[in-house]
């Protein structure tokens, strides 16, 4: 797919996609919403991406959903209820699949869906100038992409509930102060923080442990009691066990050395994986 809306970056093992329209203040609609997920999937493939950067070009991260151009609003008319997704639901879920991990860096506006779809990122970094809001009871609409499901277990229910019901914008340092961000950095230290947390994990970090880590934090955040947690793990653990990942991580801890792990996240994924499509986790 070529690109119009999105930049797609790699350098140093770190993805970096900007978000494009500046002067649209990035907002979202359907070709931005296919080129995220086209890139994202495109970053499941290579195996030279560990770490994804989502970030915005201009003033803005992304100031919610485009009504300036027609089939980018809620009209969702010509759909039937029992067949519409919402877009915003839709990226949440390929996030939230994703096997390398996602940083946010959120350098301005993230509203409505600009704010929501970052719920299923792993690591939120803001500029001092951000603001953020979950407006959509503002708008007379419901909140979307995933995040009656995300909010909760990113906040807590008391902060998402207070935050999705008054739908106020707030500042980077109360989303900080609230929870929702890692760090709130200087704007021009947003994006070296960002590379930072990707080249730690680029640099030390075995690819498919990585991916495998990430799926159970998620995909165990909903389950109803920790043996269905401990089940998993105890497969995964045995499975490690018996990988050359696991003699390289120890042999670069005992030379005192950078590891140099050889396993592929794109052909070397567990045979119980993915769990998520199963029952409870299956769409």
């Amino acid at each position: 797919m070529e690109y119009q809306q999105i930049k797609y970056e790699v350098e140093d093992r770190i993805l970096t996609i900007t978000f494009n329209r500046p002067e649209q203040m990035n907002t979202y609609n359907f070709v931005l919403h296919n080129e995220i997920v086209d890139a994202l999937d495109r970053a499941d493939d290579d195996d030279n991406i560990r770490a994804i950067i989502i970030t915005g070009a201009g003033k803005a991260f992304c100031a919610g959903m485009d009504l300036s151009e027609k089939g980018s609003s809620f009209d969702a008319s010509v759909v039937p209820i029992e067949d519409y997704r919402d877009g915003g639901g839709m990226l949440a879920l390929r996030m939230y699949k994703c096997k390398k991990p996602i940083i946010a860096a959120i350098n301005g506006a993230a509203v409505g869906v600009g704010c929501t779809m970052t719920l299923p990122a792993d690591v939120r970094i803001a500029s001092t100038k951000a603001k953020m809001g979950i407006v959509f009871v503002r708008r007379g609409v419901l909140i979307d992409a995933c995040s009656s499901w995300f909010l909760s277990k990113v906040l807590g229910i008391g902060r998402a509930l207070e935050w999705a019901l008054t739908g106020r914008v707030f500042t980077a340092q109360e989303a900080y102060e609230g929870g929702l961000l890692n760090y709130v950095v200087e704007p021009e230290e947003l994006l070296p923080k960002a590379r930072e947390i990707a080249r730690e994990i680029a640099e030390n970090t075995a690819p498919v442990s990585v991916a495998i880590t990430r799926q159970l934090i998620w995909t165990m955040a909903g389950t109803e009691h920790p043996m269905q947690s401990h089940r998993i793990e105890s497969k995964g653990f045995h499975w490690a066990g018996q990988q050359p990942d696991v003699v390289e991580g120890i042999m670069a801890f005992l030379e005192k050395r950078k590891p140099n792990y050889s396993m592929s996240v794109k052909d070397g994924m567990p045979p119980f994986y993915p769990w998520m499509e199963e029952p409870p986790f299956k769409e």
